[in-house]
């Protein structure tokens, strides 16, 4: 059956219509975690509740229309609260706890990492195995001052951001040579031109390509795009009911889209983008599809992510890893050196990963963030997600979030009572 749908249902945003076949929502919803006391769980009220303030002044001072923030203890959520706006522009929209927020890098670790560790997991890759074997012609690392030194780069290199390639790619280049949604000329340009600034596992760089590439690999090793592997065999065995990506030109999940908040306004036409992916390698090369960002989700589907991840990667009897990946996952590979402070595609220690507060045990805890101002950190020790969702780039880019992100852990571990300085951590 055909229906004639529109895209935009909210003020300010593209009005776009689309006639296309019917689909269901997402069947059979699985329960997601459930409300816990605060006090019953270890937090102390009156202290929990001054991340309100934190938040509040954020907004108040203009650097976040809103936000909705989500802790969580083990199987429960201690904390959840909406506030602010999630539309500014032309006029506002309340936040709410089941706004649909666009990740940006989020989606690295939430999407890319985690399917790119089941395939590992089942044997269908290894960690080892070098790039070169699934994309044709990936150049290696060579040495300009000798030329005959090469290293090629691996799977685990581009999990780690240990792989030398470029931090980012111009999109509207690509658009201009090759055109618009042209993925695979995209993945040419980083196999063949894209920088290989040092040699693999010697430093530190935060790339993009490296999860564009992540994200062929698995397309080629699988026969499926990313969206679609991630849908079938993580959000919805989890449960994660309110997460998809949303690949432009196709109408997909037609039931989250009145809960999706807009990011930024568009030069072009003075229009917010919605349901479209805020970063542009993702939307202008990827159309949605990518293995950088293009991951929706919301603060309660993300509690259930993290909750199985702190329980060994299964919660509720959904099981997404087995728990010897997930600690393969979050722990820095011996073969890097010191100054790569990033596991599996999630942030240990590299500098990138402040959102983590001055607390947490920082040797056991790991986070990540994304450009649209979203976050989540994981204490794996004390079994403790926070979980902060902001539209920062509504209606405009700009402010950072930075301090914001460490007064909420900070505040969040106070209220835990840990009290140990992340340079002194627990055994």
């Amino acid at each position: 059956m055909l229906v004639t749908v529109q895209l935009s249902a909210q003020p300010g945003v593209r009005q776009q219509y689309v006639t296309v076949p019917f689909c269901e929502p997402f069947e059979d919803p699985m329960p997601g975690l459930a409300m816990g006391d605060p006090d019953s769980l270890g937090f102390d009220p009156s202290v929990l509740t001054k991340v309100d303030g934190l938040i509040d002044s954020t907004i108040v001072a203009g650097t976040i229309p809103g936000a909705v923030l989500c802790v969580v203890k083990n199987d429960r959520i201690a904390y959840l609260k909406a506030y602010g706006n999630r539309m500014v522009t032309p006029f506002m929209i309340p936040m709410t706890t089941d706004a649909v927020f666009d990740l940006a890098s989020l989606s690295k670790p939430v999407g890319t990492a985690t399917c790119v560790m089941q395939l590992i997991e089942n044997g269908r890759i290894k960690l080892s195995d070098k790039v070169s074997d699934y994309i044709d012609d990936f150049q290696p690392w060579v040495d300009k001052k000798r030329k005959s030194r090469k290293q090629d780069i691996t799977i685990q290199d581009l999990l780690t951001h240990s792989s030398g390639l470029a931090a980012y790619t111009s999109a509207t280049t690509q658009e201009e040579r090759f055109g618009r949604y042209q993925p695979d000329s995209l993945m040419w340009c980083i196999a063949h031109e894209s920088d290989r600034g040092f040699q693999p596992r010697t430093k530190h760089r935060y790339s993009c390509l490296n999860f564009i590439t992540l994200q062929h690999i698995l397309q080629k090793v699988t026969g499926m795009r990313l969206c679609d592997y991630a849908e079938e065999n993580l959000f919805k065995p989890l449960g994660m009911r309110s997460t998809t990506y949303f690949p432009l030109e196709e109408f997909r999940r037609w039931d989250l889209r009145p809960y999706a908040v807009p990011t930024e306004v568009q030069p072009d036409d003075s229009l917010a983008l919605y349901c479209a992916v805020h970063d542009p390698l993702a939307r202008i090369c990827n159309a949605g599809n990518s293995g950088n960002a293009g991951v929706f989700s919301t603060a309660e589907d993300l509690a259930l992510l993290a909750a199985a991840m702190m329980n060994g990667g299964e919660i509720m009897g959904r099981r997404i890893l087995k728990p010897e990946t997930v600690r393969l996952m979050v722990t820095i590979p011996r073969e890097n050196a010191a100054r790569v402070g990033t596991a599996l595609g999630w942030d240990v220690f590299s500098s990138y990963s402040s959102c983590k507060g001055t607390i947490l045990n920082d040797s056991k805890t790991v986070c990540h963030t994304g450009y649209t101002g979203t976050s989540m950190v994981m204490d794996l020790e004390d079994r403790i997600a926070i979980i902060l969702l902001t539209n920062r780039v509504h209606p405009f880019d700009k402010g950072s979030l930075k301090l914001l992100r460490i007064g909420v852990a900070d505040t969040v571990a106070a209220s835990a009572g840990i009290t140990v300085p992340k340079d002194k951590n627990r055994k």
